[in-house]
């Protein structure tokens, strides 16, 4: 398992980065669809994590990330859809995940608990929904290491990306400069992570984009491509 500095290291010596979304993998087959990740040379994992309470859908839990642990060495975000996320931290560690995102809306006072990931060895994420906005987080993001901005309302995959949220990417990247990591979830697809990227986003959460694809890699390179060519751009 990476450590903090080791993990951060990583994702921003890979920006920008292609983050499949787990949620859109085939379960039944997942030691097929972790070799597949492997082969596309995925940096990062997105496991999104529901409880059908702070969103109206269920997922999976720690149980299946040990799982997929198993399976491959690509680093874990677990992205905690969850209400009192505090009472799963040690569950969540202890199966591999080396990077922790929570909500602002599920945890209004995160400091605490950003702080104690950190103090952990895991990355510390804090994720706001289309409808928070960004003045809800500006004095936190110097607590966290990574910051997602979240473009679609979170609980189900395969929803319509919101474009009104590139401004908060851009506000987010003038105000905390160029040492947090800024990431997107929702929706984000050929037609989508240009803007994304010219605002500033270092991480591109990718379901159906990349898992709807019959070939991951180029589906990843592609998307990777049209990011890197929109950073060029600007």
């Amino acid at each position: 398992m990476r450590t903090r500095d080791q993990m951060l290291s990583e994702l921003r010596g890979n920006t920008p980065v292609i983050a499949p979304s787990m949620l859109k993998c085939d379960f039944g087959n997942l030691h097929r669809e972790m070799e597949l990740l492997d082969a596309s040379g995925a940096a990062l994992l997105h496991l999104d994590v529901m409880d059908g309470h702070f969103v109206p859908n269920l997922s999976y839990g720690p149980m299946v990330i040990g799982g997929m642990r198993g399976l491959t060495r690509t680093a874990f975000d677990a992205h905690l859809m969850i209400s009192e996320p505090q009472k799963y931290l040690d569950d969540y560690i202890k199966v591999g995940c080396e990077a922790i995102t929570v909500h602002l809306e599920a945890v209004p006072e995160p400091t605490g608990l950003l702080r104690e990931i950190r103090r952990r060895g895991v990355v510390a994420g804090l994720a706001i929904n289309p409808g928070t906005p960004i003045s809800a987080v500006e004095s936190l993001l110097s607590e966290c290491d990574l910051f997602l901005v979240m473009s679609v309302q979170p609980g189900f995959g395969g929803q319509k990306f919101i474009p009104e949220v590139v401004s908060k990417i851009r506000d987010a990247r003038s105000i905390a400069g160029n040492d947090l990591i800024i990431s997107v979830d929702g929706g984000i697809g050929k037609s989508s992570i240009a803007a994304c990227s010219e605002a500033g986003c270092d991480v591109f959460v990718a379901g159906s984009s990349v898992f709807d694809e019959p070939c991951y890699s180029a589906a990843m390179a592609e998307l990777r491509q049209l990011a890197m060519d929109a950073r060029t751009v600007c």
